[in-house]
């Protein structure tokens, strides 16, 4: 699938909504990054850019990441609307071609889910490698599919098995956490459902807990 398709489908699918004043943060980021101490952040896949701004309203400075060029746009004006637009930079990348330069201390990639060609093992790899030593990839994936969720054919793999599929070096990135949660989503309209979460937590080791010899 060329770039030109990923742009096309990723497009169409937000201007066929209307833009969001204030997009909701996913309630899996707020959960666990409220406990983390601010700095760089890289949100892959920003979509509608609740997460970026909410980062941002925290103290983090982010790098918001996503293919559709629509998305980009618009987090931009809700970062200049909502004066976050010093501590938040919106890019476009297509993640199969090109991947954003920096190091950060937390890359947050929430349901990267795509029906056209995506090597995601690959992007996670890279998004490991973009952490600053003691920093975090949190990875959250669908366990289930919302009613009103425009893929209803997902089927993610076990958390466990997606740090398996990324094969990074355990004694410089260590599993933090990997599990399925339940939660209450709310969806269009209210509409409330159970779904299923994937969480995964990876930690690039610090200069302090590096094993000797290793390049941390």
């Amino acid at each position: 699938m060329s770039t030109t398709d990923a742009v096309e489908f990723w497009d169409g699918l937000y201007a066929a909504r209307p833009a969001s004043a204030d997009p909701r943060p996913n309630a899996r980021l707020t959960e666990i990054v409220s406990c983390l101490q601010p700095g760089t952040a890289l949100d892959l896949g920003c979509g509608d850019g609740g997460d970026s701004l909410w980062l941002a309203r925290q103290g983090w400075r982010v790098t918001a990441v996503d293919v559709s060029t629509v998305a980009v746009e618009r987090l931009a004006v809700l970062a200049a609307t909502h004066g976050l637009d010093e501590r938040i930079a919106a890019e476009r990348h297509d993640l199969c071609e090109s991947f954003p330069h920096g190091t950060f201390d937390l890359v947050s990639v929430h349901y990267l889910h795509t029906p056209l060609d995506l090597d995601r093992a690959a992007v996670l790899r890279a998004a490991a490698h973009a952490l600053r030593p003691g920093g975090r990839l949190l990875v959250v994936d669908h366990g289930s599919a919302a009613p009103w969720s425009w893929d209803q054919e997902i089927h993610c793999p076990a958390p466990r098995d997606v740090a398996a599929g990324i094969a990074l070096d355990p004694s410089t990135w260590k599993v933090e956490r990997a599990d399925a949660s339940r939660r209450l989503a709310t969806g269009p309209q209210g509409r409330t459902a159970e779904v299923i979460d994937h969480v995964l937590i990876i930690r690039r080791a610090d200069r302090t807990d590096a094993a000797p010899g290793k390049d941390a």
